[in-house]
């Protein structure tokens, strides 16, 4: 089980994590929607397509633009499709 974690809760958790390109992607029906709050913020990778962000709020803390995601990923990266990744603020964590 792979979990992501920002100031020692835990934001993200599955056994179906994605590796890519040294990043872990997530599953998006693994993380607690509690916690995201969509951005307005995008940014276009060329390898991987355009990505949207979310803010993240734990406990009060909030991280701006702490988590991405590409909606419609280019063919060769499609396997990331509904899958979430972080920036490197936020712990993961393999148990």
């Amino acid at each position: 089980m792979v979990k992501a974690l920002w100031k020692g809760t835990v934001i993200a958790e599955s056994d179906r994590v994605i590796q890519m390109d040294g990043k872990r992607y997530f599953p998006h029906v693994s993380i607690n929607p509690n916690y995201y709050i969509e951005s307005e913020k995008h940014a276009v990778c060329p390898v991987k397509g355009r990505a949207n962000y979310y803010h993240l709020s734990v406990n009060g803390n909030f991280k701006s633009d702490g988590a991405y995601y590409f909606p419609n990923p280019n063919p060769k990266v499609k396997v990331i499709q509904n899958y979430i990744g972080f920036d490197g603020e936020i712990e993961i964590r393999e148990e």
